[in-house]
């Protein structure tokens, strides 16, 4: 059944956080290691048997030679974590411009913005701010400033001791949102993401998808207590995300010839192997850089009339 694969990767999302909000930090980090070792022989195994698939070990060997070649020019690996970063900051910077107004409706006062600055520096109590409650004569106090600005002007930083609770902190206004930021990336910015949809796309075959997701339930069991309930709603963008890649996968398949797709499982099986290998901390290789040889590898099946 083409989708199972991230089906399976919702629910274990979902269980992995609700399992980790119950069980707090008690799941010892040697434990977390030991499972982690163990996914990725998995994974190895999986990428060594994927890659039995080929006729033709040359066809696999220059697509993985070309892809490398031409997702290193593009910078694949380094594109795709900046992407990531963009995101997050983009996200959480959105995140934090709303507390401000959302506090201030809550306690039924001005947003800070609307505090004149003449009033704030004079010692006037206004409601707001690190120095609220001051009255005159106990020195001036900072200025109020707009929400939305950055360090850079004054104000004091999320987690200082003067800033309050701050947006990215537990039980602060965004702490779901970051934690729902966080974990959508970790889960859907990765070669295993797109490798596994293709695959369940195509042939139906979700084993990697499932090793994805076996992943993910224990990187969001250790996430869950530290970043809260928003990890769990991260299964909504691995749903979206990973649905609708193995939708386009499924859409292209008729034009995919047998010995193609099993070139292209081959030329994935390599990359398995890769993230393999970094699971074990054996090497680390820009796994995302090889990504275009999951397209010359059914080029060159069918220029070899495999196709």
């Amino acid at each position: 059944m083409k989708g199972l694969g991230t089906l399976i990767n919702v629910v274990t999302v979902l269980a992995g956080s609700g399992l980790g909000l119950w069980l707090g930090s008690r799941l010892p980090a040697r434990t977390r290691e030991v499972l982690t070792g163990g996914l990725g022989v998995v994974t190895l195994l999986i990428g060594l048997d994927m890659a039995r698939a080929t006729g033709n070990i040359l066809i696999v060997l220059g697509s993985v030679l070309a892809g490398g070649l031409v997702g290193t020019a593009l910078d694949l690996d380094g594109r795709l974590e900046a992407m990531g970063r963009t995101v997050e900051r983009a996200l959480l910077r959105a995140s934090r411009g709303t507390r401000p107004a959302v506090a201030a409706e809550r306690a039924g006062r001005p947003e800070p913005a609307q505090v004149p600055l003449a009033v704030a520096a004079a010692g006037t109590p206004a409601g707001t701010g690190p120095g609220a409650g001051t009255g005159a004569g106990a020195g001036p106090r900072p200025a109020v400033v707009p929400a939305g600005s950055g360090p850079e002007d004054g104000r004091p930083e999320a987690g200082h001791p003067q800033a309050g609770p701050g947006p990215l902190q537990a039980g602060g206004e965004g702490a779901i949102a970051r934690g729902f930021i966080v974990a959508s990336l970790l889960f859907c910015v990765g070669p295993m993401t797109f490798l596994g949809s293709i695959q369940d796309g195509l042939a139906g075959d979700y084993q990697l998808l499932a090793v994805k997701a076996t992943l993910d339930g224990f990187a969001s069991l250790a996430m869950a207590p530290a970043l809260g309930p928003g990890v769990a709603l991260s299964a909504l963008t691995v749903l979206g995300v990973q649905g609708s890649l193995t939708l386009l996968a499924g859409f292209i398949s008729p034009w995919i010839s047998e010995p193609m797709l099993n070139e292209l499982t081959a030329a994935g099986g390599a990359l398995v192997v890769m993230i393999g290998l970094g699971l074990l901390d054996i090497r680390r290789l820009p796994v995302a850089n090889f990504l275009p040889a999951l397209v010359f590898a059914p080029l060159l099946a069918r220029l070899a009339g495999q196709g």
